[in-house]
């Protein structure tokens, strides 16, 4: 029988492959992680070729791990990380040149310039889209792209070359070329889709000098993409659903109703709440996006992102080299009852939400004689909570209801001194699912909601399972004193541009 589901999750610093069985458990998971490229201040680059080997290595490696034959695998999905901006040739496929990472700030000038040329540009933007005209979505990276060389522009505007997000790049490869697509969820991270009226915009093709050659068509998150070509794995298998990372966690946590909101820790932090079928507009620079699309109707949410989580982990280890191994800084924190004042602002490609401040630089701040390992990693930690402190805030300022419990994931959510801080920090009890992987259960469920395995969406919400609920510990006067000390430091590093635009 077809009873297992293969989903490539491919994300910011590593790509990984889960097997899921008929019940929705996790079987079997392979990983690899690939070159991070960094070639100037603000630059975040991927080879393209390398995610593509690496993924296809983990899709083989988890089939064999989990001894199951490829006949016995149903369908496929992918979830990816979003925004960043692929462009390869049409013909042999390959990558024209690296690609360009969601954390990249290399086209915040671009916006800039944009900004003041064409001074409706950026109310148009988030009319249309529900985003900012920022260098974190993909259309200035595109436009970037293009007019680096005349050839490239030139071969673009021939039919020549293909853009898509990594999901349409993987499954370009996959198909081997036979399926240019996407899903609504990455399409609206863009800043090229209209999401009142669900197709590409000619207007901001036009403002961003975009070729609509090269764009991919647009399906529903769950969706028959295709197959397979036969010789990856040994079968062709039936590509059914994609979806962005973060709205794929939002339905792995089963966050179908109007109101539900999740907040996964990764490499960087997104906190999503489903807004229902009609978009709400935020006054607090949040998004407003695609939570995804079933049968061609499209259920919204808003956003906040932060752009810098795990990743300020990966700095402390692999950086400044304090610790061997991202899951050391539990126990560190865990010795550490104050970090005397020490605040870490990881803004290494500038701030996300919600200040959007490409410019500003990440500090590390109020260090003494007396500041060692342990202040400076617990401060890293602490840092997630402060922002996440943001985001809840200025939904609330919008006008939002927030649940009794907030829904949490992601690699740093297994971490229980920081679920706890969290906790603290938000006065907010903090859930945590049995499985936290839901980025790829997520994408799991919509493949089995396009297979037939499910009725709707609400037999699926009945699978969601808890795990542990943190609640709240800390003194008011405690939460006000600490965070009013991150204001302090985010004040620090915010650019004078964003200073004086706020």
């Amino acid at each position: 029988m077809d009873d297992y589901i293969l989903v490539i999750d491919q994300g910011t610093t590593s790509s990984r492959a889960i097997i899921f069985d008929r019940q929705q458990k996790l079987t079997t998971t392979a990983q690899r992680e690939f070159t991070q490229y960094f070639p100037q201040d603000g630059w975040v680059e991927h080879d393209a070729e390398e995610i593509w080997q690496v993924t296809l290595a983990v899709c083989q490696q988890a089939i064999t791990q989990a001894q199951i034959q490829p006949e016995q695998i149903a369908g496929l999905g992918i979830t990816n990380q979003r925004e960043t901006t692929v462009v390869w040739d049409a013909i042999t496929g390959q990558p024209v040149a690296r690609a360009i990472v969601w954390q990249d700030r290399r086209t915040a000038a671009d916006c800039k310039a944009l900004a003041e040329q064409f001074p409706a540009l950026s109310q148009l933007v988030q009319d249309k889209t529900g985003l900012l005209l920022d260098p974190y979505f993909s259309a200035t990276k595109l436009r970037w792209l293009l007019n680096q060389t005349p050839t490239l522009r030139q071969q673009a505007e021939a039919g020549r070359l293909r853009f898509g997000t990594i999901d349409s790049f993987l499954l370009w490869r996959l198909t081997d070329g036979q399926t240019h697509a996407t899903d609504a969820t990455n399409a609206s991270r863009t800043m090229l889709f209209n999401i009142h009226t669900q197709v590409w915009d000619d207007e901001l093709l036009t403002c961003f000098q975009i070729p609509a050659s090269l764009l991919p068509t647009v399906q529903d998150s769950a969706s028959h993409y295709g197959h397979t070509a036969a010789h990856w794995f040994g079968t062709a298998l039936p590509i059914s659903a994609i979806a962005g990372d973060q709205q794929a966690a939002l339905i792995g946590q089963a966050c179908f109703k109007p109101g539900m909101i999740k907040s996964t820790y990764g490499t960087g932090c997104f906190v999503i709440q489903n807004t229902g079928t009609q978009p709400v507009q935020s006054k607090n620079r949040l998004l407003t996006t695609i939570a995804y699309r079933l049968n061609g109707i499209p259920t919204y949410a808003i956003e906040g992102s932060i752009f810098a989580a795990g990743a300020a982990m990966q700095w402390l280890r692999d950086g400044l080299k304090l610790i061997q191994q991202a899951s050391d800084s539990e126990q560190l924190a865990m010795q550490t009852p104050d970090t005397g004042g020490v605040y870490l602002v990881p803004a290494f490609t500038g701030l996300g939400a919600p200040y959007w401040d490409p410019f500003a630089r990440g500090a590390i701040l109020g260090l003494t004689r007396d500041t060692g390992i342990k202040e400076i990693v617990t401060a890293g930690l602490q840092a997630v909570c402060y922002q996440t402190c943001d985001l809840l805030n200025v939904m609330r300022e919008d006008g939002a209801n927030l649940p009794l419990h907030l829904r949490v994931d992601g690699g740093m959510s297994v971490n229980n001194w920081l679920m706890q801080f969290l906790a603290d920090m938000l006065d907010l009890p903090v859930e945590r699912p049995a499985l936290v992987e839901t980025t790829a259960l997520g994408v799991s469920y919509l493949v089995g909601l396009q297979l037939g395995w499910y009725r709707d969406l609400d037999e699926i919400s009945q699978l969601w399972e808890s795990e542990r609920l943190f609640t709240v510990q800390m003194t008011s006067e405690q939460r006000l004193r600490l965070y009013g000390g991150w204001q302090q430091a985010i004040e620090k590093v915010k650019s004078r541009s964003c200073t004086t635009a706020i």
